[in-house]
């Protein structure tokens, strides 16, 4: 079996998505039988550059899981030492998240002194390549990490697009790195579905209203003030439709809360915007109708996955890659990103009902397995010429 290294977020490290997914990518992988850690981040942001109030769980540590937090983002000699000691480790596979141009320097110059083994295979998991918020220094850095690996695995074709535009083509129109397109496996590791009345009367919600979800971090791109300018429809109001916000505000406050005021829906809404712990992410999801994704912009979405492990059907904006995920009128609804049109998709997921929905949605998760996942990236090692 193969020694893989994971590098990126992990425990004690509170990253949501990223660190969820290394650490199933882990427990999978070792469940295959490979020799698998993972190396995180003694610093991953610097304080004044973290948007949300804190960067660190108060969750138990993972159980099973190799964990090194070894890589400072901002120091150069600790890249050095680091790529030095991941040289050594000699691994077979490093599988490296990318999800941000600023861990650029850090990560490409950790890789480049790996490649002096001549025996690592480097192959990125590309959350991201062009980043949701633009930043001066956004392309060199991404450039720069680009050319350190060997092979890219991405979820959805819009960062795929986005890779081509950094990497060379060949005279007979092939890439010169490979790279797969490989669906974003379910987040199963949050345990089972539970009674949406249980999971309301947890949460000390009410049982019998309607209620959709919007879950993750709250920030620009993800179109929260558009859902809430849907919620002011009258046809919402009317029907009795209530929004449970779950989710830190990775961005300021304030304005959200003037929008509240201003378009008067405050008693339609349930605001949880602290950071949702792993053990209680499954009982936002359970007490929810269904989930919905208002983004202006999107590569893939961890909502997703999540939302096809809970059964939950989902009401989508017709951006990136999220219609692919969610095929319309069968896994959920695909809108246009503007209020008046969420707004009439909220409405008609409620005509059409939450058991219209359920059977597509068992047929769909089928394709989103943590297996298919590990198969992709030793074959795409396969495709590496060392």
């Amino acid at each position: 079996m193969a020694k893989v290294i994971i590098i990126g977020p992990a425990y004690p490290l509170r990253g949501g998505g990223l660190t969820t997914f290394n650490h199933r990518l882990s427990k999978e992988l070792t469940t295959q039988g490979h020799d698998c850690q993972i190396y995180s981040f003694s610093l991953q942001y610097p304080s004044f550059l973290f948007p949300g109030k804190t960067q660190y769980s108060d969750e138990p540590a993972p159980e099973g899981i190799i964990i090194k937090s070894v890589i400072n983002s901002i120091n150069p000699f600790n890249w050095i030492k680091v790529g030095n000691r991941l040289k050594k480790e000699k691994a077979d596979i490093i599988i490296v998240r990318f999800w941000l141009p600023l861990m650029g320097p850090a990560l490409g110059t950790i890789l480049r002194r790996v490649k002096k083994n001549k025996h690592t295979k480097i192959i990125c998991l590309a959350d991201n390549v062009i980043p949701h918020e633009k930043r001066i220094g956004d392309k060199p850095f991404t450039r720069y990490f680009l050319k350190s690996c060997d092979a890219f695995i991405t979820m959805s074709e819009k960062v795929l697009a986005d890779l081509r535009l950094f990497q060379k083509t060949m005279p007979d129109g092939r890439q010169a790195k490979p790279a797969y397109l490989v669906p974003h496996p379910l987040y199963d590791n949050f345990g089972a579905i539970i009674l949406r009345q249980d999971a309301r009367t947890h949460l000390n919600l009410p049982l019998n209203e309607k209620i959709i979800l919007f879950f993750g971090f709250i920030r620009k791109y993800k179109g929260l003030d558009l859902l809430f300018e849907a919620m002011a429809d009258e046809r919402i109001k009317n029907a009795g439709i209530k929004l449970l916000v779950a989710g830190e505000f990775y961005e300021e406050e304030k304005k959200y809360r003037e929008q509240i005021d201003l378009l008067g829906i405050k008693d339609q809404l349930m605001l949880k915007t602290d950071f949702i712990p792993d053990s209680e992410v499954k009982y936002y999801l359970c007490s929810a109708d269904a989930v919905v994704q208002p983004y202006r912009n999107a590569t893939q979405s961890g909502v997703s996955p999540l939302a096809y492990h809970f059964e939950k059907p989902m009401i989508v904006t017709n951006v990136g890659g999220l219609p692919a995920l969610v095929p319309h009128e069968k896994a959920g609804l695909v809108t246009e990103p503007e209020p008046k049109a969420i707004a009439e998709s909220i409405l008609k997921f409620y005509q059409l009902g939450e058991d219209y929905f359920i059977p597509h949605l068992r047929t769909e998760k089928q394709k989103y397995s943590w297996e298919n996942m590990v198969n992709s990236i030793f074959q795409l090692a396969n495709d590496i010429k060392k």
